[in-house]
């Protein structure tokens, strides 16, 4: 292993691990070290919170659990970070392959399923249209999922996934026939026929200020025709396309964004090994 800062002369010319590759990579990874610690800590806070070992077998059939993929997250950066760390910093080459190998293989990946989610887009499209309808009957067991569907249907202004505002009839608490017996009595649920606040057309949303979270009771009650007065009436996988065409531009730069960062620090993990590999050939000469 070469020491920090390791000269030799090689072939007549001098031969030095790049002072700014070096650092420039510490430097990167220690950023993405500290976020990957932030995931963990934020990760492992939900997870305590909601008492997730206490109602697992309750969500354990919806497709995942943001948590945990917070948490998955948040080891791979932090590991991997680590990695590029140390390794850049005491001149390691096994660990810095180890970073850009596994980097690498992480990049080789999002481009296989970039290009299978292309080729099977119909497939795909199925899959996320299965993933709609079951996070929406479990909508009221998981608080993670429900915050996402929450703000997704805020943020696009959409209620519900492919038929609008009707699929939440397949969720108990808010069905139009759903009941709760107490006392030899059937009560219907407040919620009943409705659908949840954040289905609700507010206009523009300020989050400071206190929202109705009753806006949407009994609203599929009403004649279809009138739902628009008060609730989104567009579906929000319908609304998420529209998105992706309009927003073309910034979703392609999105990932040329996310390629970058992590096709730069394989370069220059390459080119450190590159410097250390030529020192340590001229340590046989």
């Amino acid at each position: 292993m070469p020491h920090n800062g390791a000269v030799q002369v090689y072939r007549g010319r001098t031969v030095e691990v790049s002072t700014c590759t070096k650092y420039f990579l510490f430097g990167f990874n220690t950023l993405f070290w500290l976020v990957g610690l932030a995931l963990l800590v934020i990760g492992f806070w939900a997870w305590t919170e909601k008492g997730f070992f206490d109602n697992i077998s309750e969500v354990s059939d919806i497709p995942f659990d943001p948590v945990v993929l917070i948490i998955s997250i948040g080891i791979i950066m932090f590991t991997l970070s680590f990695t590029g760390c140390l390794g850049s910093l005491r001149e390691n080459i096994c660990l810095l392959k180890f970073f850009s190998t596994i980097l690498g293989m992480i990049f080789f990946g999002e481009l296989v399923c970039a290009i299978l989610t292309f080729v099977y887009k119909d497939w795909f499209n199925q899959k996320f249209n299965d993933f709609m309808e079951t996070t929406i009957i479990k909508y009221r067991d998981d608080p993670d999922l429900q915050n996402i569907i929450d703000f997704g249907q805020r943020k696009l202004q959409c209620c519900g996934g492919v038929q609008g505002a009707q699929d939440w009839e397949s969720n108990i608490y808010f069905n139009c026939s759903s009941s709760i017996e107490l006392n030899g009595i059937d009560y219907r649920p407040v919620e009943s026929c409705g659908v949840p606040f954040s289905c609700c057309a507010h206009g523009d949303i300020n989050y400071d200020e206190i929202t109705n979270t009753q806006c949407g009771y009994g609203v599929r009650s009403k004649k279809e025709a009138d739902w628009g007065e008060d609730i989104w009436t567009d579906g929000c996988i319908e609304k998420f396309e529209q998105f992706l065409r309009r927003e073309v531009y910034l979703v392609a730069g999105l990932f040329i964004g996310v390629a970058l960062l992590q096709i730069v620090p394989i370069c220059f993990a390459q080119n450190m090994i590159s410097d250390i590999e030529t020192i340590k050939a001229s340590w046989h000469r």
